[in-house]
């Protein structure tokens, strides 16, 4: 659990589960800040840059369907459940 006494342990347990850099989750949000995320191009391009910042392969159909899930707000648009969509089987 991130602490208000190490604003830095959440990215330290992103860094060391994922193995994305801090650097890296910081270009992701600030390329998104302002994206609409019922656009489907849009969400679509995301799901792509993080899938390779991860080193996860995201087949067709799962890309299909984290990016329905967004555009229809039917998750929360949060890194952790975006973490959590990739991993699944």
């Amino acid at each position: 659990m991130v602490t208000n006494n190490n604003p830095n342990g959440f990215f330290d347990k992103v860094e060391k589960k994922a193995n994305v850099s801090r650097s890296d989750i910081f270009k992701v949000a600030d390329s998104v800040k302002d994206a609409n995320f019922k656009d489907e191009a849009t969400v679509r391009k995301l799901v792509r840059q993080i899938a390779l910042m991860t080193g996860r392969q995201v087949s067709k159909e799962k890309e299909d369907k984290i990016v329905q899930a967004i555009v229809t707000n039917n998750m929360p648009l949060d890194f952790q459940s975006l973490t959590n969509m990739f991993k699944q089987k």
